[in-house]
């Protein structure tokens, strides 16, 4: 295994052996300071007193004293505190001759009483030295703070084109293959990647030469950041992580800085690996919009540069992931960039179970039908199936039991994949029958239509955003769907609002269907435009571009086309309906007898919907030949 130098990867283990930084012991002696001098000033002010006192001359105040005006005087080395008769408190302060007692200054002894303590020149000493300090400390402590100021901003300003990329790999904390469950292919291709970064003789020996670039395409949440770190984890070589969007800055420039700053790092500890997520949001198709002057553009042929450069010795590898290919720069794409493709798939079957296994591995659990669960997660990635088993913890803690049921299990998958009941939502009782009929009419027709997936369950009870919901799941994994299968859907779909018709009238529909007339929208225009399964454009395709500059504006089809897809897409639509409309007036005693059941009890599985529709009929005519 290769070893990687540099001080990346040193360990943290001495961080806390560090000595502080001076800037932090320098505001500590400064607040110290400030509150020293700032007790001493209050105490020199509490000692010294008097402040406020009416200054009169000592000549007066004996002659006062004299005749009897005065009660008492205080003597303290030089200053006299008098008190005049009838006051309880001092009033006024004087001064008398140094070296002389206040008798020697004329004072009469009679009745004025009078007391002498000795001078606290300590007290005077600190006063003055306070009021003196005081304020250069201010200006001092001023000064310090606008320097770390003006020093942070300066330090601030010298990072900025640095690269922000974080460093893994080297804290103990490694990621392997053995702990990604599924997409063996993608794990093989990326298996020569480590086998190369561990022993490189062997292949510069027969002559080849890694793959400088590695793209990991695929849908969110298959794992793609994860396989990148397996990579780095099983090589045992340093990982630096980044975002696309990380690149991105509002000042032209900075982003091609630190495109330098993460090559120049990665290759003075490779052998390493740079991986940059969503590489799309800097790596997308250039156009006519700014040309080279504009920041994206600049940090894209940074990265395009950084990566020519590559001679296949220094080390490094990049990895880098994306869920648009279509939308990068073909520049990107070419060999000597990069080179690899591999795609990042959905988990199969075996591979749901694999991967749930991989979730509950740490949480305590009776024993649960994994099997069962994967075969209803058709379509879910690996963060969605990881969130199933979050939510099924959740759940049996909420529940207060101390593992993670079957039931537990179900409800969590219903949870992430229709949305969590909402039985607190008030609804009317006409509402309530008119929700009845409604799924009544999607399960019938799915039900009954030969191409459609089973019923797995259909609720009255709000789920999500829908005030019911009725499910179905495929028996299997597929990777197509025929002409038939998009028509069964669609037919399906329009069973709901069909249902409302035949109930209350073609006037009195609702805006419940409104989700299921966008899906039928939605689908029938794919077929056309995307799937080549129009009736009169069969076998054509009309792709709209949906990035640059003229997204949206121009298509690579005339006016005329156009229409012909908007009457193919109505064509359609109308036919979903009809389909529909002929099976539940067909069933019209099985869409009462369901509604009415669904009103009791609210839910039914696939096993209660199949018995109560056990003698339905498929009329001839809805068949596709």
């Amino acid at each position: 295994m290769p070893k990687y130098t540099g001080n990346v990867g040193k360990p943290a283990q001495n961080n806390k052996s560090k000595k502080s930084h001076p800037g932090s012991f320098f505001r500590s002696i400064f607040f110290w300071l400030i509150i020293i001098f700032g007790a001493l000033w209050l105490i020199g002010m509490t000692q010294a007193g008097g402040e406020s006192l009416e200054e009169v001359p000592i000549s007066d105040v004996i002659r006062r004293a004299n005749a009897g005006e005065i009660s008492r005087l205080e003597i303290t080395g030089t200053e006299v505190i008098i008190t005049p008769v009838g006051s309880e408190e001092p009033t006024e302060r004087s001064r008398k001759e140094a070296g002389s007692s206040i008798w020697e200054q004329g004072l009469e002894h009679n009745s004025t009483e009078v007391t002498i303590s000795e001078p606290s020149r300590f007290w005077d000493i600190v006063l003055d030295a306070s009021l003196l300090l005081i304020p250069i400390i201010i200006i001092g402590v001023l000064f310090f703070l606008m320097m770390r100021n003006l020093s942070a901003q300066s330090s601030q300003s010298m990072n900025f084109g640095k690269s922000r990329a974080r460093l893994y790999g080297t804290d103990g904390k490694k990621v392997t293959f053995a702990d990604i469950a599924g997409n063996d292919h993608a794990k093989q291709d990326l298996q020569e990647v480590v086998d190369f970064l561990k022993s490189p003789k062997k292949y510069e020996a027969l002559g080849a030469k890694i793959p400088s670039g590695l793209l990991l395409a695929g849908d969110p949440g298959t794992g793609k950041t994860l396989m990148a770190r397996a990579v780095a984890g099983e090589a045992g070589v340093p990982f630096f992580s980044i975002s696309g969007s990380e690149f991105a800055e509002m000042f032209v420039g900075v982003g091609a800085s630190r495109v330098r700053d993460l090559f120049d790092k990665a290759k003075k500890n490779s052998p390493s690996i740079i991986f940059i997520d969503e590489i799309d949001a800097v790596g997308h198709k250039r156009d006519a919009r700014g040309g080279a002057g504009r920041e994206d553009e600049q940090t894209l042929n940074q990265i395009l540069t950084e990566m020519d450069g590559f001679d296949g010795k220094t080390g490094v590898i990049v990895i880098a992931a994306t869920n648009r290919v279509d939308m990068l720069d073909r520049a990107l794409l070419r060999p000597g960039r990069f080179d690899r493709h591999i795609n990042v798939t959905l988990p199969e079957r075996i591979d749901r179970e694999a991967i749930l296994a991989v979730h509950f591995k740490n949480k305590p659990h009776q024993k649960l039908d994994l099997d069962a669960l994967a075969a209803k997660t058709a379509g879910l990635s690996g963060a969605d199936l990881a969130n199933v088993a979050n939510e099924a913890a959740i759940m049996a803690a909420r529940a207060g039991r101390k593992e993670v049921i079957n039931a537990d299990l179900t409800e969590a998958f219903e949870k992430v994949a229709i949305g969590p009941e909402r039985k607190n939502k008030a609804l009317t009782q006409h509402e309530r029958e008119l929700t009845a009929y409604h799924e009544a009419g999607h399960a019938i027709v799915g039900h009954l239509l030969p191409d459609s997936d089973p019923v797995h369950k259909v609720t009255i009870i709000p789920r999500g955003r829908t005030g019911g919901v009725t499910w179905f799941l495929p028996p299997e994994d597929r990777s197509y769907k025929s002409i038939y299968e998009f028509k069964d859907i669609m037919a399906r779909a329009m069973g709901g609002r069909i249902a409302e018709q035949l109930v209350y009238g073609v006037d009195a529909v609702t805006t419940g269907a409104g989700s299921d007339l966008r899906h039928v929208a939605e689908l029938s225009r794919a077929m056309i435009t995307e799937e080549g399964m129009g009736k009169k454009l069969r076998h054509q395709v009309f792709p709209t571009s949906d990035s640059g500059f003229f997204a949206g504006v121009v298509k690579p089809f005339s006016e005329d086309i156009i229409k012909e897809i908007d009457t193919e897409v109505a064509a359609l639509t109308e036919e979903a309906a009809k389909r529909a409309e002929i099976v539940l007036k067909s069933n019209r005693t099985f869409l009462d007898h369901l509604a009415k059941v669904l009103l009791e009890k609210e839910t039914l599985d696939q096993q209660e919907v199949t018995k109560i529709l056990e003698k339905a009929t498929l009329p001839t005519s809805v068949k596709l030949h």
